[in-house]
């Protein structure tokens, strides 16, 4: 199975790392969410204090060969660092101690020349210190340099080493887990910034380059094309990457990916390897992405993220058959939170989001980034087809609430077979209520069973779950869920159910399956 690491490396685990790391697959996963497409106009006073240089013309996609990228790389290279990271020694867990006795496994042989210490000062052994290397990105004259935050996160020191070979001692500005984006910055003036692209118009098959410094042996030039965008394979919240083939390993983190113009596209972050080395499957995080997170980090030292309060889902085949659309663009409005923004600005449940700020919505990922990515209190129109009309709401997006979620994605649905045979539903009272904690005003019929082999279970129906609308018809008992699938016209049955993560549309089909005949 493949396997998805960070590209950056911790020099003192390569001796006894070497063979899990390079042969028996990689070790870690990329934790990458994303803050996408705000352009340096949407924060124009900012970004010119910051000092950016921003190119967004579009590249010049001749196809002439080239014999050569040295004057881009002569052009990118000052403009690429080194990171070195220092994490001093931590106290060790209680019973990491007792496995361990000054770095020996607990073991009589190892006792008999190391005696077992006394409890008291088992408690306080320490972790080794450790070095990490990675890579980071000059962005401005005076010594903003982009990164990623799992370079720095854990770094008690930061160096950072120009390619001219002068070193400096980092202050860590701001760390952004939710988009793998850190920014630092060291104390030097005129530094060779490097020139930002508008990522939104990368193309797949645009020849890319990547600078770096891949396991720590000094600063290195890889090239190759962009395989794909808004890649979002990590399995992760929010995802938006460039994905290219160009030779991306361990000390590439926080790394440029640049175009042909010597313009900054993205930043190296992740690749996907059995082996934990390349293997042609890179990902780096969008300069649009990246530039509205570090002016963020810059501006304020964390990132305040848009909220709409919606639960939405992506359009399925099946689902665009039911709701009568033309296209499977979109993101379907499963629930609205009480209160929240877009319940003020009119949404409902079963609209389906075309347009979010003017910006056309591809899918939910894609309304989750632009919600994100929107100004708390900034009034945004947002286009809606609701009963095969179209509609234009305004919405006030609010600073996102504690959680992790903006609009939470959920594609429980499948496209799997079946209807509602092996499903039992009661009436909702007081004792259900409490047991599944359902809120009071909620109408519809409880799901007490589903039977394991039917469509329903296959579409996502549980116990526990409240069946409130079928083929869009109000359910307020279990005799109108019951009513409303005695005579079904095919067999495909659109249900609204509310569970306890929130609410949501299913599509039952049993067309092509007899599983609970």
């Amino acid at each position: 199975m493949n396997k998805k690491i960070f590209a950056s490396m911790k020099l003192n685990q390569i001796s006894k790392q070497a063979a899990a790391m390079f042969l028996g697959g990689a070790v870690m996963l990329a934790a990458v969410a994303a803050v996408t497409k705000v352009k340096a106009e949407d924060h124009p006073a900012k970004a010119k204090d910051i000092g950016l240089v921003v190119d967004e013309h579009p590249l010049s996609r001749s196809v002439s060969a080239g014999t050569s990228y040295a004057s881009i790389v002569k052009k990118v290279a000052p403009s690429v660092v080194r990171v070195d990271i220092d994490i001093g020694p931590k106290a060790q867990p209680q019973d990491d101690q007792q496995q361990w006795q000054f770095g020996f496994p607990d073991d009589p042989f190892f006792r008999h020349f190391f005696p077992q210490m006394p409890q008291g000062q088992r408690q306080q052994m320490f972790s080794p210190r450790e070095h990490g290397v990675g890579s980071g990105v000059i962005i401005s004259k005076d010594g903003y340099i982009l990164t990623n935050n799992h370079v720095v996160d854990d770094a008690d020191q930061v160096k950072i080493t120009l390619n001219d070979g002068r070193e400096f001692t980092a202050k860590v500005i701001g760390k952004d887990p939710k988009s793998d984006i850190a920014v630092v910055k060291i104390n030097a003036h005129d530094l060779p910034a490097i020139t930002l692209a508008d990522s939104a118009k990368v193309e797949v098959g645009d020849v890319v380059l990547a600078v770096g410094n891949p396991f720590a042996i000094g600063q290195s030039v890889t090239m190759g094309i962009v395989s794909a965008t808004d890649r979002s394979a990590m399995g992760l919240d929010y995802e938006d990457f460039i994905q290219t083939d160009a030779a991306i390993n361990p000390g590439n983190s926080g790394g440029a990916l640049v175009d042909t113009d010597g313009r900054l596209i993205g930043i190296n972050t992740a690749i996907y390897s059995r082996s934990g080395g390349y293997q042609g499957v890179g990902f780096a995080i969008p300069t649009d992405l990246a530039r509205s997170v570090m002016v963020s980090l810059i501006d304020y030292g964390k990132v305040t993220r848009g909220y709409l309060g919606v639960r939405i889902q992506d359009v399925t085949p099946k689902l665009e058959q039911q709701f009568d659309l033309k296209s499977t663009k979109g993101a379907l409005v499963g629930d609205v939170s009480p209160n929240s923004p877009a319940e003020k600005a009119g949404f409902k449940i079963g609209d389906v989001v075309l347009k979010f700020n003017d910006h056309p919505v591809v899918d939910s990922r894609h309304l989750q980034l632009e919600v994100a990515s929107t100004a708390p209190g900034e009034t945004v129109p947002v286009e809606v087809l609701r009963d095969g009309d179209t509609k234009t709401l305004h919405v006030k997006v609010k600073a996102l609430p504690g959680s992790n979620e903006v609009a939470q994605n959920d594609n429980s649905s499948s496209d799997s077979s079946d209807t509602l045979q092996g499903v039992a539903v009661t009436d909702l009272d007081s004792q259900a209520r409490a047991q599944f904690n359902i809120p009071s005003n909620l109408k519809g019929a409880l799901v007490t069973q589903v039977d394991p082999n039917s469509a329903s279970a296959d579409a996502g129906l549980k116990p526990g779950d409240v069946i409130t609308s079928i083929n869009r018809h109000q359910v307020s008992s279990a005799d109108d869920a019951v009513k409303l699938t005695e005579h079904a016209k095919d067999r495909t049955t659109l249900l609204h159910v509310w569970s306890s993560n929130g609410s949501h549309y299913l599509v039952v089909d049993e067309s092509n399956s007899n599983k609970a005949g």
